[in-house]
Order: C-alpha cells, then structure tokens, then sequence
C-alpha cells in the first residue's frame, strides 16, 4: 500500500467514524475499531471509483442486513458524497 493508500484509507476510517456511525458509538473511544471491518470494503470501492448509488448501497445494507438496524438511504448517500469527494 502507498504512503498516498494509507493517507485514504485513514481518511475514510474517519469519514465512517464521524460521519456515517449508525449505531451512535462515536463518542465511545473503547469502540473505535466498531467499523474496521466494513473498511477494507470501502476502501476498494474508493479505489475502483464506484459511483454514489454503489458505495450508498454497500452502507445501507451493512445497516440494514449486518445489522438489523432502520436505515436511511439518504443518510447513506450523504456519507456516500463525502467518500467520493475524497482525493486519492
């Protein structure tokens, strides 16, 4: 990975963290690693420059499928813009 890769993939962390956080926890530093794992995936839609409505659609179904949460897919397209609106 890149020095340019890792800059993007903290950057995106954070875009999860601070901006998409569906179940509230960002205030809760013990679970700051709640959504390592729907990084990796992100990350490579980043890279693969996928457009609004895929990357939207990746969040909403971790929210709504992973879980079992009442999700709104507008909520995911404003995170979504923000993930695209990111230099790599």
């Amino acid at each position: 990975m890149t020095q340019e890769q890792r800059a993007l993939y903290k950057t995106l962390d954070e875009i999860l963290w601070t901006e998409w956080d569906p179940i509230g926890v960002n205030e809760i530093e013990e679970a700051r690693d709640e959504y390592y794992d729907y990084l990796p995936e992100i990350f490579k839609l980043k890279l693969n420059n996928a457009d609004r409505e895929t990357i939207a659609e990746y969040l909403f179904k971790v929210e709504t499928e992973h879980m079992g949460l009442f999700a709104s897919i507008e909520n995911c397209r404003k995170v979504a813009d923000k993930i695209i609106s990111v230099s790599v």
